[in-house]
């Protein structure tokens, strides 16, 4: 009964064959093959995928034809610039060609990306002009931080060598007054008077050695019966007073200390006031000690040459004269040393090698260091005449001397040239900024 009962029910469905609840099989569906139509559409799907990836990982910047790729993290960086923030250089975006397109300066481009790159790190290229480079940092808008260091760097900026002007006050418009004779009409009168004043003591410093007045002049006696010496009382009167108000209207009186010229200026009247205690306190004294004031008063009229260097304040060119020299400081030291060595090495040279000449002859060195003079004048190629060498040997000595003098002097000349130079180029941008800067108060004065 029960093999019956099991041998009527269906052993895969578990239940009886010719039951009203059996289900009939259903054939399992195959899976049709992939359509090529299919397959093109996925691989058009994936490559839209990368290049959209491409998009957005890569920034495209084409500059004047000169196309440069970096990744938007990297413009990230900065993003108060125009590179680095999104929406201030939506404007330049060109969609047919999927890129950013400004047309500005090809050669600048490299280095302005690098400071992206470097994380802030900016080079000027060697091709690229100072003006040009600074007018593409403003357009990209690197930031006033960023320009000022880079001014600083190539030695535009003159905040730290230069007093600030404090225009407010009275104070500070007298130092204006005093430090930019271009500031008003009064302020140029002012500077030429000044210039004035500095020819004149210079002139008398140099009539009162002619032969017809030296000999008063060197006279302490007849000192205050002179025409020079009223002559220097009132150039020293005004440089006084000069000095005076400078230091009263100095904004820092550290500072004032400091300056070159300020220090010459102190220097340029402190022999007068010298000259008369000295000439003062020795009369009537012995004449040992009148002697003694002849000699310091002699010293006195050379330190007044320094009276010289005031017109400096008053002149662009010597102003970049002296900061080319002062910033090419390391560089004639460098030369000063090398001409050091070789004055010593040829005078030795020049010494020994004459004294091989014939007994009959008398050589023209004495000591080696007699012999400085005439390696000094042959390197430098001037070449008095007042010694030279005998020999064979010490005409070649010579020659070897001359040689190295015109190597040595002139290595140091492209470095001096380069900063006259880029200081030449700073007193042209400084010259176009306030042009720039009047025209544009005279322009909204109008509006």
């Amino acid at each position: 009964m029960e093999a019956a009962l099991i041998s009527s029910m269906d052993v895969t469905g578990g239940e009886q064959k010719g039951s009203p609840w059996a289900q009939p099989r259903r054939a399992r569906p195959r899976e049709a093959p992939p359509r090529w139509s299919d397959y093109q559409r996925d691989l058009t799907e994936d490559r839209r995928r990368a290049e959209y990836d491409h998009r957005r990982c890569r920034v495209v910047i084409n500059v004047s034809g000169l196309k440069l790729e970096t990744q938007p993290e990297t413009l990230a960086r900065f993003p108060n610039t125009l590179l680095g923030d999104p929406v201030r250089r939506q404007q330049y975006y060109d969609a047919e060609r999927r890129e950013y397109f400004f047309d500005r300066h090809r050669p600048s481009a490299e280095a302005i990306l690098a400071f992206y790159q470097t994380g802030g790190k900016l080079h000027r290229p060697s091709e690229v002009p100072l003006d040009v480079f600074t007018d593409e940092l403003r357009f990209f808008q690197l930031g006033d931080d960023v320009i000022e260091k880079y001014r600083e760097k190539e030695g535009f900026s003159v905040a730290s060598s230069q007093l600030s002007l404090n225009r407010d006050g009275c104070f500070g418009k007298l130092w204006l007054f005093l430090e930019l004779p271009g500031s008003s009409v009064w302020a140029k009168l002012y500077a030429v008077l000044c210039v004035c004043f500095i020819l004149l003591s210079i002139s008398s410093l140099c009539l009162e050695t002619l032969p017809g007045f030296s000999e008063r002049a060197q006279n302490p006696e007849v000192e205050f019966t002179t025409e020079f010496f009223w002559i220097e009382t009132v150039c020293v009167a005004w440089f006084t007073l000069e000095v005076v108000l400078r230091f009263v209207a100095c904004p820092s009186k550290k500072d004032y200390f400091r300056s070159v010229l300020n220090v010459f200026d102190i220097l340029a009247i402190v022999p007068y006031f010298i000259t008369v205690s000295v000439v003062l306190a020795s009369k009537g004294e012995t004449s040992g000690l009148y002697r003694k004031a002849s000699l310091t008063l002699r010293l006195m009229r050379l330190v007044r040459v320094l009276r010289i260097f005031k017109l400096s304040r008053y002149s662009e060119g010597l102003k970049m004269m002296g900061s080319t020299l002062a910033g090419s400081g390391s560089d004639i030291g460098m030369l000063l040393v090398f001409m050091v060595i070789l004055v010593i090495l040829f005078a030795s040279a020049i010494y020994f090698v004459e004294q091989l000449q014939p007994e009959d002859s008398e050589s023209h060195f004495s000591s080696i260091p007699d012999a400085f003079w005439w390696a000094i004048v042959t390197m430098v190629t001037l070449g008095y005449g007042d010694t030279y060498p005998q020999t064979g040997a010490g005409k070649f000595v010579g020659s070897l001397c001359a040689l190295a003098g015109i190597l040595t002097i002139s290595l140091p000349v492209p470095v001096i040239v380069t900063q006259f130079d880029r200081l030449y180029n700073q007193r042209m941008e400084k010259d176009w900024e306030e042009r720039t800067k009047k025209n544009v108060q005279g322009t909204e004065e109008v509006d």
